[in-house]
């Protein structure tokens, strides 16, 4: 172990504290993407497969002086983050981050509140760690189509994907890509194909030979294309999403394996889908399901919601498909959204996220896509949250349960995956988790 130092942002003052580091032990990026690797153990283990259980990834949160640029980035409002301007509803438990940065909140004691910055390797590192302890597959790794088309957000993405690249190896994660077409064009369907080919250049995403974490499906590599089909006048096209698809599915892009991302009610075309008599033509065309549920019901409401999956899944075996719902936590958005009438999910201390995994289960689910991994501004985390949150007026954020463990979620998901893999089944009560003290 050596010596390393403890960043921490304070306004215009840095803060340098001493912190005990472990040098990584990966290779770097060039070495690792000219690496042969042949294990087939390894490639099964990063294959799509029934019992894997991986997360959505945003990476999208920045700090000053994080050597990014982007300020307060998804963490504060019209460039600020303090009291009254703040995005974000949860706080991370923050003992175990290596770099750390103060904020203008407060604790009711007085102490200033700190936080992270995805942009940080460290950061990334310690979020694959908690992966490998709690037996979480791996994530999808956000790539915000709106983000890559500029310097700013191409550059902090990229060094988010080489930090997961790194820390995949590491700790033995499966990565696979993910792009949000969340506020894309038309025009910029050419950002992401040019992107891809970028990354498969990079980083040897398509070649099992240079990058053997990245997540196969039959033998080709699993792309995720995200916003397929919602009803909220986005301004791209189901034209847009056939040349997608027919693009992945190329050779020029390393034969793919497309999950699509789509509405709740993509099968019958209902509440937040388009309706097109060619839509599910599209879907045919892709290899994974991937509908999105977050915030649709609570759990009182889940039950009368849930024979939805079993429909679903009978779909896409009818149609020979895969099929990856989705799970979260819990919602909330409420400093984001103020005004909001529908901000709040309650977690229930960790039984609303349980029934849903079993729920998923045991309509036939064989794989399960958690919402998100790191998302506080949604309030959808499963990553260590605090029950100590700044005390403020004008922002209130929500603290984990207090009578469970900040890794309460994490620690659920990999019990859930456990399940599945041994083929057992899921039961309707939440297990309870042990804490050694």
């Amino acid at each position: 172990m050596n010596q390393h130092m403890k960043k921490t942002h304070a306004g215009g003052m840095i803060l340098l504290l001493n912190a005990l580091f472990i040098s990584s032990t990966v290779l770097s990026i060039p070495e690792a993407n000219i690496k042969e690797n042949k294990d087939p153990q390894k490639f099964e283990k990063h294959t799509l497969s029934p019992g894997m259980i991986m997360a959505g990834y945003q990476g999208w949160f920045d700090a000053p002086d994080d050597g990014a640029n982007r300020g307060w980035y998804h963490y504060g409002k019209s460039g600020k983050f303090e009291p009254g301007f703040s995005k974000v509803d949860m706080w991370p438990e923050m003992t175990e981050y290596e770099m750390q940065y103060v904020t203008a909140f407060k604790y009711a004691d007085g102490q200033p509140a700190t936080t992270f910055s995805s942009h940080d390797e460290s950061t990334v590192r310690l979020h694959f760690k908690w992966m490998k302890e709690y037996g979480i597959d791996g994530v999808y790794l956000q790539r915000f189509v709106g983000e890559i088309k500029s310097e700013s957000g191409l550059s902090h993405f990229n060094k988010v994907m080489t930090s997961a690249v790194k820390s995949a190896l590491e700790y033995d994660r499966t990565l696979s890509v993910m792009y949000d077409m969340s506020g894309m064009r038309s025009e910029d369907v050419d950002v992401m194909m040019a992107d891809w080919k970028a990354l498969m250049k990079d980083f040897g995403f398509d070649k099992r030979s240079r990058f053997p974490n990245y997540l196969f499906d039959r033998g080709r590599p699993v792309v995720a294309i995200w916003g397929v089909g919602f009803n909220d006048n986005r301004k791209y096209n189901l034209d847009d999403i056939e040349k997608l698809i027919r693009f992945f599915k190329s050779e020029e892009a390393g034969n793919c394996s497309v999950l699509l991302g789509v509405p709740t009610y993509w099968r019958e075309q209902g509440n937040d889908c388009i309706k097109d008599s060619n839509f599910l033509d599209i879907v045919k065309m892709a290899d994974i399901v991937h509908p999105w549920f977050v915030g649709r019901f609570n759990e009182q409401g889940y039950d009368a919601f849930k024979p939805l999956i079993g429909k679903d899944q009978k779909w896409c075996d009818e149609h020979h498909l895969k099929y990856m719902p989705v799970v979260f936590p819990g919602f909330s958005w409420n400093n984001m959204y103020p005004e909001s009438k529908n901000s709040f999910v309650p977690r229930n201390h960790g039984s609303f996220f349980w029934k849903q995994l079993s729920g998923a289960a045991s309509e036939g689910a064989q794989m399960i896509y958690v919402a998100m991994f790191d998302e506080i501004d949604e309030g959808t985390a499963i990553f260590k949250c605090a029950k100590r949150v700044p005390v403020c007026e004008g922002s209130k954020f929500v603290p984990i349960d207090d009578d469970i463990p900040s890794d309460h979620y994490l620690w659920l998901t990999g019990k859930a995956g456990q399940l599945l893999k041994e083929k057992k089944q899921v039961p309707t009560h939440k297990p309870i988790q042990h804490v050694t003290k």
